[in-house]
């Protein structure tokens, strides 16, 4: 029988001293637990010359804004850092060897070969960047997450670069479990001069959308005034909320759908729309939330962010949410003196929605998550972690019980 194969991802310090071999870039937070964060080290004992090897897991926020006027530099700050003293081990090899992939590798690799182990607190948000524009060159507001490998006299010493190690990671958010709610949103307005009002009811067929879905939009609208309705537009509009720091507010449509359907007075429509909120139609507009990306590798639009009860917004740096807004105008009805020009009024109705990553059926073995499982037996798409310095490469290797074969992949 053929033995499961495994792709995992190998960087190399510039010295050669220290390695990073992991199995997963994308680690699931499947809301009561998050996936831990394992690997292993292998270091070259002459290239350390008695040095110290460190492993560090970092979550950071950044924010640099075009207008870097406001204080003239970017703003950082780490939500979260915790460093390991990897050799001389501190633990034994078995301690903090959790998965069979681990295992493998340290068989291997052999005895210059380090497990890591991590575990997330469960109060972090989950990757998240503001695309930049196309003039914004370096500029970033994004929550990130690493896993850097670095040799010193100790863990505070100042990290040279020929011997560290960095891999970008991202930390991912499921779609909740699937809530029965049908989102519906009811409003009649009141107008002066008219007896009787106008109805307006959106709704949608459930309340949670997955990445690449169409969402279909019901609009019923029922016009009892004397009013006439016109210009109507629907749309899914992504609200992200910059929490830490600037306390910054973008709101930008990622579909729309504009109509020349009215609704004279006296008559009522009842009509569907379908919305396509993907990142491949927003390409390249400032300012929008994506899920966090890896150097050179696609992505989508970002998830809806699921803030647990007990965590201080401050500490999740930003927030995104959705919504669906059907908007129109109610003109004056010709042949009514007190009409006066400029008397149309803009009306909107709005429901939420959540748009996030669809939960990988456990019966299912997919690539795509690069092993969500801790021990499923998947063969990955080969990815890219961010190069320290541009000529990095980062090898992905496919493990099998027989064989190791490596392939090169540009950093």
């Amino acid at each position: 029988t053929m033995s499961p194969k495994h792709v995992i991802f190998k960087k190399v310090s510039r010295d050669k001293s220290v390695a990073v071999y992991m199995a997963k870039r994308d680690f699931v937070d499947h809301c009561d637990v998050v996936d831990p964060v394992d690997g292993v080290i292998l270091i070259d004992p002459v290239q350390l010359k008695g040095k110290k090897v460190y492993v560090m897991l970092s979550c950071t926020f950044r924010y640099g804004r075009q207008d870097m006027d406001v204080m003239g530099v970017a703003f950082r700050r780490d939500l979260f850092l915790v460093t390991r003293q990897v050799y001389p081990e501190l633990q034994d090899k078995e301690k903090l060897t959790h998965t069979k992939i681990q295992q493998k590798l340290l068989r291997k690799l052999g005895d210059n070969a380090f497990p890591f182990f991590f575990e997330f607190p469960d109060n972090l948000p989950c990757s998240v960047a503001l695309q930049p524009g196309p003039s914004d060159v370096g500029k970033k507001c994004a929550v990130e997450f690493e896993v850097k490998a670095f040799c010193g006299e100790n863990q505070d010493d100042k990290i040279d670069k020929q011997s560290s190690v960095r891999l970008t990671i991202r930390k991912i958010q499921h779609s909740p479990e699937n809530t029965k709610l049908v989102p519906v949103a009811e409003t009649t307005f009141e107008f002066l001069m008219s007896e009787k009002p106008l109805h307006v009811k959106l709704s949608l067929p459930k309340e949670t959308f997955y990445h690449g879905e169409p969402v279909p939009v019901n609009v019923e609208i029922t016009n009892s005034s004397s009013r006439n309705i016109k210009d109507i537009s629907v749309s899914v509009e992504q609200v992200t909320n910059v929490v830490l720091y600037s306390n910054d507010k973008y709101v930008k449509s990622v579909a729309k759908e504009e109509t020349n359907d009215s609704v004279p007075s006296g008559t009522s429509l009842k009509k569907d729309y379908t919305l396509y909120p993907l990142l491949a139609h927003n390409k390249d507009r400032r300012g929008l939330a994506l899920d966090g990306r890896l150097k050179h590798e696609d992505t989508n639009l970002a998830s809806s962010s699921i803030v647990k009860q007990e965590v201080l917004k401050e500490v999740q740096g930003m927030l995104v949410s959705y919504k669906v807004i059907v908007r129109m105008i109610a003109s004056g009805q010709e042949g009514i003196a007190v009409v006066q020009a400029g008397d149309d009024q803009r009306l909107d109705q709005e429901l939420c929605c959540v748009l996030c990553e669809e939960r990988p059926n456990p019966d299912v073995v997919e690539g795509k998550s690069a092993g969500s499982g801790h021990n499923s037996d998947v063969v990955a798409r080969s990815c890219r972690f961010d190069a320290v310095n541009e000529g990095d490469t980062v090898t992905s290797w496919t493990v099998t019980d027989r064989s190791m074969c490596g392939q090169s992949v540009p950093g």
